[in-house]
């Protein structure tokens, strides 16, 4: 890879089928291409969930959905100052690019109208973070109003494999996804198109998305992880272990070499322990909480980070010493925040009235 050669279908299909005693050979092949196209940089993004919950379509893995009974967040549009507000706090935490997302099949031309007020409310405090704007499927002429209004990138998932989207979504098609992407691009902005795994796709299926991304050109790739909420029809599926997860992103950077890839959502209960490890093969994660759940403290990613011997990639394009951005994160009154460079007195088990941590 690191000398120009992109996997086929067979050879990521081996990739996936590593056995363990190879793991780590993977793990070191994958960090040493990372490594060659993004040095120790790692770009934090950060979520904004403009509006949730009441979509009319019926993505059987969204919490989210048509007739979803998970117990999320219901509300209508943020304002522009409270989407601002929101984007403050992301940046503060080292965030390079700030996502907008709002619920839905797609916007009406007076929703577009809306983004743009916020965009520029966020770019007003902000003006050198990135904006992705994740709205779902465009009609005419909306991407260049948005590119207009100052949005860098736009994010909509294929999500799965072309002959896998029919088993998780009726209401619109694997096709409809593509040409918003394509419409994205049209406008010249920033594709930024992923996939979720564990929706019951076989390998072949899911080295079928992967290689569809890098053909449509995806710049920015998010790996989610599926959230099996309560309430949605996928509720109790789970496919993944922390090495299915892991040997899955350790394909995508051989695939997609020289593309960004993000550990999104899912990642806290997926990969578990092995996120750091992760970050051998990703350049890329979501700070904080997720549109409907939520995630690691702020803190707890940036020190992961900074423990992995890496970088925050800064939005001058900087790299940042993450332990720089811990002090505005600190929160005294919250005991996680503890430093964890002072042992934490026993205060259970022996000796007292509490039960051990066993």
């Amino acid at each position: 890879m690191l000398e120009g050669h992109r996997l086929d279908a067979e050879e990521c299909l081996a990739v996936l089928r590593t056995p363990r005693e190879a793991r780590w050979a993977l793990v070191d092949a994958a960090g040493r291409v990372r490594r060659h196209h993004f040095g120790t940089g790692v770009k934090v993004n950060y979520l904004v969930n403009l509006k949730s919950g009441l979509c009319p379509e019926d993505c059987f893995y969204c919490s989210q959905r048509l007739n979803s009974e998970a117990g999320i967040l219901r509300y209508s549009w943020l304002s522009a100052e409270e989407a601002a507000e929101q984007a403050r706090a992301g940046v503060c935490g080292g965030a390079s690019r700030v996502c907008l997302v709002s619920s839905g099949r797609g916007p009406s031309n007076r929703d577009v109208d809306r983004v743009a007020d916020i965009v520029r409310a966020v770019r007003e405090e902000q003006p050198d973070v990135e904006v992705c704007a994740c709205l779902g499927l465009l009609k005419d002429g909306q991407a260049e109003r948005l590119a207009e209004a100052g949005v860098d990138a736009y994010n909509h998932n294929i999500n799965t494999a072309e002959s896998h989207h029919e088993a998780i979504c009726t209401t619109h098609t694997y096709d409809d996804r593509v040409e918003t992407v394509g419409r994205a691009q049209a406008a010249g902005l920033s594709a930024c198109s992923g996939l979720i795994v564990g929706l019951g796709e076989s390998d072949e299926q899911l080295v079928e998305a992967v290689l569809a991304l890098r053909e449509l050109g995806s710049e920015s790739i998010p790996v989610n992880f599926l959230m099996p909420f309560d309430g949605t029809p996928l509720a109790g599926t789970w496919e993944m272990t922390p090495e299915r997860a892991l040997t899955i992103l350790c394909m995508v950077r051989l695939a997609c070499p020289d593309r960004e890839v993000r550990m999104a959502g899912g990642r806290e209960m997926h990969l578990r322990s092995l996120q750091p490890i992760a970050l051998e093969a990703v350049n890329s994660l979501f700070l904080g909480d997720y549109l409907t759940s939520e995630g690691h403290a702020a803190r707890t990613d940036l020190q992961m980070i900074a423990d992995a011997g890496l970088h925050v990639l800064g939005t001058d394009g900087t790299l940042r010493d993450p332990a720089e951005l811990l002090p505005e994160l600190e929160n005294p009154s919250d005991e996680s925040h503890q430093d964890d460079r002072s042992p934490r007195l026993r205060r259970r088990g022996a000796g007292t009235e509490l039960a051990p941590n066993a």
